[in-house]
């Protein structure tokens, strides 16, 4: 992959401080309805980190798959409950998500709990 997990995280964390130190009261309402859409209510945190998952996926987008991918791993999901999710999400998103299964796969690498 061409960046690493490690400069994944600083540039997430580097940038979202920026964007939440803006100002602008419409981006820190939404991110902060993004975190509370991940917290445990009536399904638990550990599911809604597939859900999201399989919707980045689907969406192809490869940050998105990258943080859930991570979040998945914090939250206990196995490397085989992971995969079997990025197959609904191929089923669900069509061969055009192909790609972004392969990188998927290769984030996991990175991953100590989702290694091969």
């Amino acid at each position: 992959m061409a960046d690493k997990i490690s400069d994944f995280d600083k540039f997430r964390a580097e940038m979202n401080e920026e964007i939440l130190g803006c100002g602008h009261l419409g981006m820190k309402r939404f991110f902060a309805l993004d975190h509370q859409a991940y917290e445990p209510g009536a399904l638990p945190e550990k599911t809604k980190e597939l859900l999201g998952l399989v919707a980045s996926a689907v969406l192809r987008c490869d940050d998105c798959i990258t943080y859930h991918l991570l979040r998945s791993a914090e939250v206990g999901w196995k490397r085989d409950e992971v995969i079997d999710a990025l197959n609904v999400a191929l089923i669900v998103g069509g061969s055009i998500t192909i790609p972004h299964v392969r990188r998927a796969f290769a984030r996991m690498r990175e991953i100590p709990a989702l290694k091969p």
